[in-house]
């Protein structure tokens, strides 16, 4: 007999830092712990271990017959794009028999930003009165996400009520310190930064100490499991299942 629990698998690129492992943990568990009638386990592209193939072998050799991928990502660049997207053909390829779905990236789908994120980065935002944002992100090639992530800055700006320019850590201009620059130079005396990252790791880290080199006040920890990006992916999951697995949700 199949396991009637919906097995969910949270995909992270992975990190050599073991604080990233340690937040995506922290976030299957929150998921998990909100939604008892899933099955959650938390899996990796790279570095860290399990690899998604190797969860969802497990999977189905405990007789569940559907699963839903989340990827743990704010851009559907690269790894969204192709990455995850691959783990579902490997699986198909491998012969498991079991139903893959793949959930939406948390980040913008379409450039439209989840009301959540954006709560989330505001809840992550040290409390002291800003003129000024930041958002730091990890940075890619891709021109598509970047748009997305810009869309995000100018979402979290007009909540704010104040300027707020995207950094990278990578792959693309500008940098932490290169934001909080122009937005200083504009008239912002007191700027913070807002973290576009899920983990902890080293490219949050250069980004931050990027801007506090150039004065930034306030910086934000990654996003986490914060309640409301456990209830996006928890939104990402329904989405992806419906509608075989509506009533579990």
């Amino acid at each position: 007999m199949r396991p009637a629990r919906l097995a969910v698998v949270l995909v992270a690129h992975g990190s050599r830092d073991p604080r990233a492992a340690a937040s995506t943990r922290a976030l299957a568990s929150a998921v998990a712990s909100a939604h008892p009638s899933w099955e959650v386990h938390a899996a990796y592209l790279d570095h860290a271990g399990p690899r998604p193939v190797d969860v969802l072998s497990g999977l189905a050799a405990a007789g569940h017959g559907r699963a839903v991928l989340v990827p743990l990502l704010l851009t559907a660049a690269y790894h969204g794009r192709v990455d995850v997207p691959a783990v579902v053909t490997a699986a198909r390829a491998a012969g498991l028999p079991l139903e893959v779905r793949l959930a939406d990236v948390l980040g913008p789908v379409s450039c439209a930003v989840p009301g959540p994120l954006l709560d989330a980065l505001i809840r992550r935002l040290p409390g002291h009165r800003l003129d000024a944002v930041v958002l730091a992100a990890a940075g890619t090639r891709d021109a598509a996400a970047r748009l997305t992530v810009e869309a995000a800055a100018e979402a979290l700006g007009a909540r704010l009520g104040v300027p707020c320019r995207v950094a990278y850590a990578s792959a693309a201009p500008p940098t932490g310190a290169e934001a909080v620059t122009a937005l200083r130079a504009a008239g912002a005396a007191r700027v913070g930064v807002a973290s576009y990252f899920l983990a902890p790791g080293l490219l949050h880290d250069n980004v931050v100490a990027s801007a506090r080199s150039a004065g930034a006040v306030a910086v934000a920890g990654p996003l986490g499991d914060a309640p409301e990006m456990v209830a996006l992916a928890a939104s990402r999951v329904v989405a992806a299942a419906a509608p075989a697995a509506s009533s579990a949700a």
